[in-house]
């Protein structure tokens, strides 16, 4: 993300400071506090600094947030077991993991960018690609591939978690969806056949679950078109 420093403060202060540490302390404050409440004053406070301390490392709370949202997937890289492992399962355990880092910090994840952009959300790609590669799939699928896995997990994650932050956040989930199945029975069964019988599952359904019978779906497609013999 292209951003013009501005002067640095005097006494020395910004190099006792780093994006990193300040990264790390808008995630706690976005935690607490969701994206209104962050400012530049609340977190040079925190971090016992003035906020031209901060405007030297981060340029605006644009900027901020997507840094504090791509440190967010960093951690679930940290989580993940060793990428040597069977692309299959490498790529279930990877999107699994990337949805449990996002819905911990819910205010992330409509900020992880696609195409990616930041090193975190780079690394992912890549590390999706390399795990792609692992198949028989041709290399002239790879990239096509890789990038709708992405999308799945980052794109999916976003649409599951993300309204969880709306202005309406103080309705809770289960209120939310409560209303929703309600307004589905009340529709005509001729025209939404569908939806009119299963607002049961639309009421008690887990997000982590609905996510995960997607991505086990595109796996068991990948799989499918795949030459079950290794890569040379």
């Amino acid at each position: 993300m292209q951003r013009t420093r501005g002067r640095a403060p005097s006494g020395g202060r910004a190099g006792a400071l780093s994006q990193e540490l300040i990264v790390g302390a808008a995630v706690s404050l976005l935690d607490e506090l969701g994206e209104r409440g962050l400012t530049f004053r609340l977190l040079a406070k925190q971090l016992n600094t003035g906020t031209g301390a901060l405007y030297w490392h981060v340029s605006n709370k644009d900027e901020l947030v997507a840094l504090a949202a791509d440190q967010v997937l960093g951690h679930a890289f940290a989580s993940h077991p060793s990428p040597e492992e069977d692309a299959g399962s490498g790529l279930r355990a990877l999107a699994v993991a990337v949805y449990d880092a996002l819905d911990r910090h819910p205010w992330a994840a409509s900020h992880v960018s696609a195409p990616p952009t930041l090193a975190n959300a780079l690394r992912l790609l890549d590390r999706i690609g390399t795990l792609v590669a692992r198949t028989g799939l041709p290399a002239d699928r790879h990239f096509a591939v890789s990038t709708a896995i992405s999308y799945y997990v980052t794109g999916v994650s976003a649409q599951i978690i993300a309204p969880r932050t709306t202005p309406d956040a103080a309705v809770s989930r289960d209120d939310f969806l409560a209303r929703t199945a309600q307004r589905w029975e009340e529709l005509d069964p001729a025209d939404y056949p569908f939806l009119t019988r299963t607002t049961h599952h639309l009421r008690n359904h887990a997000d982590r679950d609905q996510f995960i019978a997607g991505l086990d779906m595109l796996l068991v497609g990948l799989n499918a078109t795949t030459d079950p013999r290794p890569p040379a």
